[in-house]
């Protein structure tokens, strides 16, 4: 019974097979400017790294960024554990996921028109998936896999 919820739970967190899937990220180690320039432009490895992450490291010294590509879960998993400390302030570690091509680039200005409209959409929203961490835990851990 565990087996067979694990794999539906990964059917449905992972992208089909064969399908091909690629995106572009931009991808930097804990650099001091924001590194959306296209020579950090990297192409994700098919099938594996679905998911744009960012990491917004705020320290002493000022904002650090580290950009990448990831697996969805993986990204979920890091961004879902660092919730507590995205806080803005010093030390504050913000991590986020998104799946479009070049969606941890820089943030897009909004209009005049559209700051009085209400806040920007979200890119991504881990939330249903979050309660579904826990059961993936527990099953993954029951199966041997953890």
């Amino acid at each position: 019974m565990a087996v067979v919820l694990l794999a539906s739970l990964v059917a449905v967190l992972l992208p089909a097979r064969g399908a091909g899937l690629q995106i572009q990220c931009y991808q930097c180690e804990e650099a001091a400017h924001d590194c959306s320039l296209p020579d950090y432009v990297v192409n994700c490895t098919v099938n594996v790294q679905d998911t744009c992450q960012q990491e917004v490291l705020v320290t002493p010294d000022g904002v650090h960024y580290r950009k990448s590509c990831a697996s969805s879960g993986a990204c979920l998993i890091s961004s879902s554990g660092y919730q507590q400390f995205c806080t803005g302030r010093l030390h504050s570690v913000c991590i986020s996921c998104c799946s479009q091509p070049l969606c941890n680039g820089p943030r897009r200005r909004r209009s005049q028109t559209s700051a009085s409209s209400g806040p920007a959409p979200c890119l991504w929203n881990p939330a249903p998936f979050c309660r579904l961490l826990p059961l993936l835990l527990l099953l993954m851990s029951g199966a041997g896999l953890v």
